[in-house]
């Protein structure tokens, strides 16, 4: 079994629903005793959030490049980004080791592509849903159209996921406005919504709605286990 990294911390929330679904999901494959091989370096959010907000992506890409280093050190044999929005660094930390990144849209494309997805909502960060680092990647790698709520309802996305999801904090108010917000894009011609924040899969499940979602944390966890035990 190949050892996973993971790049993590950012929220730690989120990376520590990587670590249960990636040891789940040795277990289910390998059973008895088995477990992942992880080597984790898990940063201060606060710090990466403070260079997100002022836009400077080149020293959060220098922050994180250092610690996938560590990572490689370590001896992982392939990097996995426990996040969205930080893969709008992703080549700029590939650019600084020499082991595999695994880049969580194209895992969530592979997916789409297999279920044939052509048109997808997303949900996500401001950064993640506005910008063009993710959804280009769909398109351009998988041919998917990727439609984002309004102004609006990107913004309320957006609060929710830092002033709530970040912090642990799970409202059933703010479950309402997603459902709401995944009914739109549903209306508006999405075959399905991704959950585009590793996050909004603590608040948002499967069985709330009848669209169809693709939790990028669940895919992205499950395809590096994949890979560690050699399917893929």
């Amino acid at each position: 079994m190949q050892t996973i990294g993971i790049l993590g911390g950012m929220s730690w929330e989120s990376t520590a629903t990587y670590y249960r679904i990636i040891n789940e999901a040795v277990r289910q494959h390998l059973g008895g005793l088995h477990s992942a091989a992880i080597i984790l370096n898990s940063v201060d959010f606060a710090v990466i959030e403070t260079l997100q907000q002022a836009g400077n992506w080149q020293q959060a890409g220098e922050l994180l490049s250092s610690a996938a280093q560590s990572i490689e050190a370590a001896g992982a044999d392939f990097l996995i980004i426990a996040t969205n929005t930080m893969h709008k660094v992703a080549e700029q930390i590939e650019q600084n080791i020499q082991i595999p990144l695994l880049h969580i849209a194209d895992a969530t494309g592979t997916v789409l592509r297999t279920e044939n997805i052509q048109r997808v909502g997303l949900l996500g960060t401001a950064f993640t849903m506005e910008q063009t680092f993710y959804r280009q990647r769909l398109t351009d790698r998988y041919g998917i159209e990727v439609i984002t709520p309004n102004q609006q309802d990107r913004q309320i996305v957006h609060d929710i996921i830092y002033q709530e999801l970040c912090l642990g904090e799970i409202n059933q108010a703010s479950k309402q406005q997603y459902l709401r917000i995944i009914d739109d894009l549903t209306a508006r011609g999405a075959n399905g919504v991704i959950l585009g924040c590793t996050e909004i899969g603590m608040l948002v499940h499967q069985s709330d709605t009848g669209a169809r979602l693709f939790d990028t944390t669940h895919i992205h966890a499950l395809q590096a286990v994949e890979k560690a035990i050699g399917n893929i």
